[in-house]
Protein backbone atom coordinates (compact mmCIF):
# COMPACT_ATOMS: atom_id res chain seq x y z
CA UNK A 1 0.00 0.00 0.00
CA UNK A 2 0.96 3.47 -0.61
CA UNK A 3 0.79 5.16 2.48
CA UNK A 4 3.49 8.26 2.17
CA UNK A 5 2.73 11.24 0.60
CA UNK A 6 4.77 13.94 -0.94
CA UNK A 7 8.23 14.21 -2.17
CA UNK A 8 10.38 16.84 -0.01
CA UNK A 9 7.79 17.21 2.79
CA UNK A 10 6.69 13.69 3.49
CA UNK A 11 3.79 12.47 5.09
CA UNK A 12 3.18 8.63 6.05
CA UNK A 13 -0.20 7.86 7.95
CA UNK A 14 -0.52 5.26 10.05
CA UNK A 15 -3.56 3.38 11.71
CA UNK A 16 -7.34 1.47 11.29
CA UNK A 17 -10.55 2.52 12.22
CA UNK A 18 -11.21 0.22 15.22
CA UNK A 19 -6.79 -0.09 15.75
CA UNK A 20 -5.32 1.03 18.88
CA UNK A 21 -4.40 4.54 16.96
CA UNK A 22 -3.98 6.55 13.99
CA UNK A 23 -1.03 9.26 13.57
CA UNK A 24 1.38 10.38 11.24
CA UNK A 25 4.98 10.36 10.73
CA UNK A 26 6.33 13.37 9.21
CA UNK A 27 9.91 13.77 7.19
CA UNK A 28 11.58 16.63 5.48
CA UNK A 29 9.95 19.26 7.75
CA UNK A 30 12.65 22.22 8.36
CA UNK A 31 13.90 22.49 11.65
CA UNK A 32 13.68 25.52 14.06
CA UNK A 33 9.69 25.94 13.08
CA UNK A 34 7.47 27.18 15.77
CA UNK A 35 4.98 24.47 15.81
CA UNK A 36 1.82 24.88 18.22
CA UNK A 37 0.10 21.89 19.62
CA UNK A 38 -3.09 23.77 20.37
CA UNK A 39 -3.31 24.47 16.26
CA UNK A 40 -3.31 20.99 15.88
CA UNK A 41 -5.59 20.49 18.38
CA UNK A 42 -8.02 23.12 16.38
CA UNK A 43 -7.50 21.58 12.94
CA UNK A 44 -8.49 17.92 14.72
CA UNK A 45 -11.16 19.44 16.64
CA UNK A 46 -12.99 20.74 13.34
CA UNK A 47 -13.51 16.81 11.97
CA UNK A 48 -14.01 15.11 15.45
CA UNK A 49 -16.87 13.11 15.11
CA UNK A 50 -19.68 13.77 17.72
CA UNK A 51 -19.84 17.28 17.34
CA UNK A 52 -22.97 17.98 16.12
CA UNK A 53 -26.19 16.11 15.06
CA UNK A 54 -24.83 16.29 11.25
CA UNK A 55 -21.53 13.83 11.87
CA UNK A 56 -21.18 10.72 12.96
CA UNK A 57 -21.83 10.37 17.15
CA UNK A 58 -18.80 8.31 17.67
CA UNK A 59 -17.05 9.29 21.01
CA UNK A 60 -13.92 10.60 20.83
CA UNK A 61 -11.28 12.94 22.14
CA UNK A 62 -8.67 12.80 19.20
CA UNK A 63 -6.04 14.59 21.34
CA UNK A 64 -2.78 14.84 19.46
CA UNK A 65 0.23 13.03 21.23
CA UNK A 66 3.60 14.54 19.52
CA UNK A 67 6.08 11.51 20.19
CA UNK A 68 9.24 13.14 18.67
CA UNK A 69 10.70 15.85 15.96
CA UNK A 70 9.34 18.47 18.24
CA UNK A 71 11.17 19.96 21.38
CA UNK A 72 10.49 23.43 23.30
CA UNK A 73 7.81 23.98 21.11
CA UNK A 74 10.31 23.97 17.68
CA UNK A 75 10.96 21.63 15.19
CA UNK A 76 14.47 19.90 15.08
CA UNK A 77 14.40 19.22 11.65
CA UNK A 78 14.11 14.89 12.52
CA UNK A 79 10.87 13.17 11.88
CA UNK A 80 7.86 14.07 13.23
CA UNK A 81 5.16 11.24 14.78
CA UNK A 82 2.25 12.20 16.18
CA UNK A 83 -0.53 9.74 17.28
CA UNK A 84 -4.38 9.92 18.44
CA UNK A 85 -5.52 6.81 20.20
CA UNK A 86 -8.76 5.30 19.17
CA UNK A 87 -10.95 4.95 22.57
CA UNK A 88 -14.76 4.51 21.16
CA UNK A 89 -15.01 0.89 19.73
CA UNK A 90 -17.60 -0.81 18.91
CA UNK A 91 -16.77 -3.94 16.83
CA UNK A 92 -19.84 -5.69 16.62
CA UNK A 93 -21.89 -2.68 14.52
CA UNK A 94 -20.11 -3.95 11.63
CA UNK A 95 -20.62 -8.12 12.07
CA UNK A 96 -23.34 -7.86 9.67
CA UNK A 97 -20.99 -6.87 6.94
CA UNK A 98 -18.56 -9.61 7.98
CA UNK A 99 -20.38 -11.40 4.21
CA UNK A 100 -21.60 -8.89 3.17
CA UNK A 101 -19.69 -6.34 0.72
CA UNK A 102 -20.88 -2.85 1.84
CA UNK A 103 -22.29 -1.12 -1.72
CA UNK A 104 -20.04 1.27 -3.34
CA UNK A 105 -17.75 0.64 0.05
CA UNK A 106 -14.30 -0.57 -0.26
CA UNK A 107 -14.65 -4.17 1.67
CA UNK A 108 -14.94 -5.84 -1.91
CA UNK A 109 -12.64 -4.24 -3.20
CA UNK A 110 -10.13 -4.14 -0.55
CA UNK A 111 -10.61 -7.79 -0.19
CA UNK A 112 -10.12 -8.09 -3.28
CA UNK A 113 -6.53 -7.05 -3.43
CA UNK A 114 -5.45 -8.50 -0.08
CA UNK A 115 -7.41 -11.46 0.43
CA UNK A 116 -8.10 -10.16 4.08
CA UNK A 117 -9.46 -6.37 5.03
CA UNK A 118 -10.07 -5.33 8.45
CA UNK A 119 -12.54 -6.55 10.27
CA UNK A 120 -14.83 -3.17 11.69
CA UNK A 121 -14.52 0.13 11.19
CA UNK A 122 -13.27 0.08 7.06
CA UNK A 123 -9.93 -0.10 8.23
CA UNK A 124 -7.32 1.99 5.97
CA UNK A 125 -10.39 3.05 4.19
CA UNK A 126 -12.21 4.41 7.13
CA UNK A 127 -11.65 8.68 7.33
CA UNK A 128 -10.70 7.84 10.30
CA UNK A 129 -7.45 7.83 8.58
CA UNK A 130 -7.46 11.19 7.85
CA UNK A 131 -6.39 12.40 11.00
CA UNK A 132 -2.90 11.90 10.33
CA UNK A 133 -3.43 14.12 7.41
CA UNK A 134 -4.76 17.01 9.03
CA UNK A 135 -2.13 16.57 12.00
CA UNK A 136 0.37 17.10 8.99
CA UNK A 137 -1.57 20.24 7.05
CA UNK A 138 -1.97 21.57 10.62
CA UNK A 139 1.91 21.52 10.56
CA UNK A 140 2.28 22.34 7.00
CA UNK A 141 0.02 25.48 7.65
CA UNK A 142 2.17 26.50 10.45
CA UNK A 143 5.43 26.76 8.13
CA UNK A 144 3.74 28.36 5.58
CA UNK A 145 2.20 30.96 7.75
CA UNK A 146 6.12 32.23 7.96
CA UNK A 147 5.77 33.02 4.21
CA UNK A 148 2.28 34.71 4.46
CA UNK A 149 0.36 32.06 2.77
CA UNK A 150 -2.95 31.30 4.28
CA UNK A 151 -5.09 28.07 3.26
CA UNK A 152 -9.07 28.01 4.01
CA UNK A 153 -11.88 26.03 3.01
CA UNK A 154 -15.41 25.67 3.22
CA UNK A 155 -18.82 23.67 2.39
CA UNK A 156 -20.23 25.10 -1.07
CA UNK A 157 -23.18 22.83 -1.68
CA UNK A 158 -24.71 19.95 -0.21
CA UNK A 159 -27.06 18.30 -2.43
CA UNK A 160 -28.78 20.32 -4.59
CA UNK A 161 -28.18 24.01 -2.29
CA UNK A 162 -25.21 26.25 -2.99
CA UNK A 163 -23.84 28.77 -0.75
CA UNK A 164 -26.96 28.85 1.96
CA UNK A 165 -25.47 26.81 5.44
CA UNK A 166 -28.85 26.98 6.88
CA UNK A 167 -30.67 25.40 3.78
CA UNK A 168 -27.92 22.99 3.43
CA UNK A 169 -27.98 21.53 6.89
CA UNK A 170 -31.63 21.21 6.12
CA UNK A 171 -30.68 18.44 3.48
CA UNK A 172 -28.49 17.05 5.67
CA UNK A 173 -31.20 16.32 8.50
CA UNK A 174 -33.34 15.42 5.70
CA UNK A 175 -31.01 12.76 4.84
CA UNK A 176 -30.95 11.53 8.37
CA UNK A 177 -34.73 11.46 9.00
CA UNK A 178 -34.64 9.14 6.00
CA UNK A 179 -31.86 6.85 7.11
CA UNK A 180 -29.86 7.81 4.15
CA UNK A 181 -26.60 10.13 3.31
CA UNK A 182 -25.82 12.74 0.86
CA UNK A 183 -22.91 14.37 -0.87
CA UNK A 184 -21.11 17.83 -1.04
CA UNK A 185 -18.72 20.04 -2.45
CA UNK A 186 -16.00 22.14 -0.70
CA UNK A 187 -14.41 25.19 -1.67
CA UNK A 188 -10.64 25.53 -1.15
CA UNK A 189 -8.55 29.05 -1.69
CA UNK A 190 -5.31 29.33 -1.16
CA UNK A 191 -4.24 32.85 -0.90
CA UNK A 192 -0.78 34.90 -0.89
CA UNK A 193 0.75 31.55 -2.72
CA UNK A 194 3.92 32.84 -4.79
CA UNK A 195 3.89 32.76 -8.84
CA UNK A 196 6.45 29.70 -10.05
CA UNK A 197 5.61 26.53 -7.77
CA UNK A 198 4.77 23.70 -9.53
CA UNK A 199 7.04 21.94 -12.21
CA UNK A 200 6.24 20.55 -15.97
CA UNK A 201 5.29 17.80 -17.05
CA UNK A 202 3.34 15.83 -14.94
CA UNK A 203 4.27 17.42 -11.39
CA UNK A 204 2.05 20.58 -12.32
CA UNK A 205 0.80 21.90 -9.12
CA UNK A 206 -2.83 21.24 -10.21
CA UNK A 207 -2.33 17.66 -10.77
CA UNK A 208 -0.16 17.34 -7.67
CA UNK A 209 -3.41 19.18 -5.74
CA UNK A 210 -6.04 16.51 -7.66
CA UNK A 211 -4.09 13.79 -6.73
CA UNK A 212 -4.33 15.14 -2.95
CA UNK A 213 -7.63 15.70 -3.16
CA UNK A 214 -9.30 12.44 -5.25
CA UNK A 215 -7.00 10.78 -2.61
CA UNK A 216 -9.29 11.70 -0.06
CA UNK A 217 -11.89 9.06 1.53
CA UNK A 218 -15.43 9.49 -0.77
CA UNK A 219 -13.90 12.37 -2.94
CA UNK A 220 -15.71 11.92 -6.57
CA UNK A 221 -14.52 14.88 -8.38
CA UNK A 222 -11.91 17.65 -8.41
CA UNK A 223 -11.64 21.13 -10.83
CA UNK A 224 -9.43 24.35 -10.69
CA UNK A 225 -10.45 27.55 -11.63
CA UNK A 226 -13.59 27.60 -14.25
CA UNK A 227 -13.20 23.85 -14.11
CA UNK A 228 -15.83 22.15 -16.15
CA UNK A 229 -17.74 25.36 -16.89
CA UNK A 230 -14.31 25.89 -19.13
CA UNK A 231 -16.01 23.45 -21.34
CA UNK A 232 -18.37 25.86 -22.25
CA UNK A 233 -16.40 29.14 -22.67
CA UNK A 234 -14.88 30.88 -25.84
CA UNK A 235 -11.17 31.14 -25.75
CA UNK A 236 -12.53 35.58 -25.25
CA UNK A 237 -14.73 34.71 -22.55
CA UNK A 238 -12.22 32.87 -20.30
CA UNK A 239 -8.53 34.14 -21.11
CA UNK A 240 -7.42 36.15 -18.12
CA UNK A 241 -5.97 39.23 -19.13
CA UNK A 242 -3.20 40.66 -17.81
CA UNK A 243 -2.68 43.97 -16.22
CA UNK A 244 -0.02 45.91 -13.66
CA UNK A 245 -1.02 45.99 -10.26
CA UNK A 246 1.15 47.59 -7.99
CA UNK A 247 4.24 47.39 -10.56
CA UNK A 248 3.60 43.24 -10.89
CA UNK A 249 2.18 41.91 -13.80
CA UNK A 250 -1.34 40.38 -12.29
CA UNK A 251 -4.53 39.15 -14.03
CA UNK A 252 -8.55 40.59 -14.54
CA UNK A 253 -9.73 37.72 -14.01
CA UNK A 254 -9.05 33.99 -12.43
CA UNK A 255 -10.33 31.57 -14.46
CA UNK A 256 -7.29 29.59 -14.47
CA UNK A 257 -7.16 29.44 -10.49
CA UNK A 258 -4.11 30.70 -9.96
CA UNK A 259 -2.46 28.12 -11.95
CA UNK A 260 -1.21 28.43 -15.78
CA UNK A 261 0.82 25.59 -17.59
CA UNK A 262 0.82 23.97 -14.23
CA UNK A 263 2.47 26.80 -12.47
CA UNK A 264 1.48 29.18 -10.07
CA UNK A 265 0.85 33.05 -11.62
CA UNK A 266 0.40 34.67 -8.24
CA UNK A 267 -3.09 34.93 -7.86
CA UNK A 268 -5.60 32.72 -5.94
CA UNK A 269 -5.36 29.02 -5.97
CA UNK A 270 -9.27 28.05 -6.11
CA UNK A 271 -10.39 24.46 -6.55
CA UNK A 272 -13.62 22.81 -5.69
CA UNK A 273 -13.39 18.90 -4.24
CA UNK A 274 -16.99 16.92 -4.89
CA UNK A 275 -17.78 14.12 -1.87
CA UNK A 276 -19.97 10.95 -2.68
CA UNK A 277 -22.80 10.42 -0.47
CA UNK A 278 -21.45 8.12 2.81
CA UNK A 279 -21.88 4.69 0.99
CA UNK A 280 -23.42 2.74 4.61
CA UNK A 281 -26.68 3.65 5.17
CA UNK A 282 -29.33 2.91 7.49
CA UNK A 283 -31.78 2.34 4.64
CA UNK A 284 -32.36 -1.11 3.73
CA UNK A 285 -30.96 -2.02 0.53
CA UNK A 286 -31.06 -5.69 -1.87
CA UNK A 287 -27.47 -6.58 -2.27
CA UNK A 288 -25.47 -9.64 -3.22
CA UNK A 289 -23.11 -11.18 0.02
CA UNK A 290 -19.67 -12.61 -0.92
CA UNK A 291 -21.47 -16.12 -2.18
CA UNK A 292 -23.92 -14.22 -4.71
CA UNK A 293 -27.12 -14.96 -2.41
CA UNK A 294 -29.32 -11.75 -2.24
CA UNK A 295 -29.54 -10.31 1.38
CA UNK A 296 -31.34 -7.28 3.03
CA UNK A 297 -28.51 -4.80 4.31
CA UNK A 298 -28.96 -1.77 6.85
CA UNK A 299 -26.17 0.08 8.50
CA UNK A 300 -26.12 -0.26 12.17
CA UNK A 301 -23.30 1.74 12.87
CA UNK A 302 -22.33 5.47 13.21
CA UNK A 303 -21.94 6.88 10.36
CA UNK A 304 -21.42 10.41 8.50
CA UNK A 305 -24.86 11.42 6.92
CA UNK A 306 -22.58 13.78 4.96
CA UNK A 307 -19.03 13.37 5.01
CA UNK A 308 -18.08 16.44 3.18
CA UNK A 309 -18.83 17.93 6.50
CA UNK A 310 -15.89 17.09 8.47
CA UNK A 311 -13.61 16.83 5.41
CA UNK A 312 -13.42 20.83 4.91
CA UNK A 313 -9.89 20.35 7.13
CA UNK A 314 -9.07 17.21 5.58
CA UNK A 315 -8.82 19.53 2.15
CA UNK A 316 -7.38 22.32 3.74
CA UNK A 317 -4.50 20.23 4.81
CA UNK A 318 -3.98 18.40 1.71
CA UNK A 319 -3.42 21.52 0.11
CA UNK A 320 -0.96 22.51 2.91
CA UNK A 321 0.88 19.64 2.51
CA UNK A 322 1.37 19.95 -1.81
CA UNK A 323 2.42 23.62 -1.29
CA UNK A 324 4.45 23.14 0.94
CA UNK A 325 6.22 20.43 -0.49
CA UNK A 326 6.52 22.52 -3.74
CA UNK A 327 7.68 25.20 -1.97
CA UNK A 328 10.26 23.47 -0.37
CA UNK A 329 11.21 22.02 -4.28
CA UNK A 330 11.37 25.35 -5.68
CA UNK A 331 15.09 25.99 -4.02
CA UNK A 332 15.91 22.34 -3.03
CA UNK A 333 16.58 24.27 0.48
CA UNK A 334 17.79 22.47 3.39
CA UNK A 335 16.07 21.77 6.76
CA UNK A 336 16.70 25.38 8.28
CA UNK A 337 13.83 27.80 7.98
CA UNK A 338 16.33 31.20 7.34
CA UNK A 339 17.90 29.45 4.54
CA UNK A 340 14.51 28.49 3.31
CA UNK A 341 13.64 32.03 3.38
CA UNK A 342 17.08 33.36 2.12
CA UNK A 343 17.26 30.97 -0.72
CA UNK A 344 13.46 31.88 -1.74
CA UNK A 345 15.42 34.68 -2.98
CA UNK A 346 12.36 36.56 -3.80
CA UNK A 347 9.75 38.87 -2.11
CA UNK A 348 6.16 36.99 -2.10
CA UNK A 349 3.49 38.48 -4.00
CA UNK A 350 0.60 38.92 -2.10
CA UNK A 351 -2.74 37.74 -3.69
CA UNK A 352 -5.31 40.51 -3.06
Amino acid sequence: MDNTFGSIYRTTTFGESHSKGVGAIIDGCPSDIEISVDLIQKQLDRRKPGTSKLTTQRNESDTAVILSGVENGRTLGTPIAVVVMNNDFRPDDYAEFSNVPRPSHADFTYKEKFGIAASSGGGRASARETIGRVISGAIAMQVLANFGIEITAKISQIGEVKDDWALMQKEVEKAVSEKDSIGGVIKCICKNVPSGLGNPVFDKIEAMLAQAMLSIPAAKGFEIGSGFSSSVMKGSEHNDLFVMKNGTLRTQTNNSGGVQGGITNGENIEFSVAFKPTATIGLAQKTADYDGQIVSLEGKGRHDPCVAIRAVPVVEAMAAMVILDCLLRQKAVDDNIDSTKYMYNREIIYSS
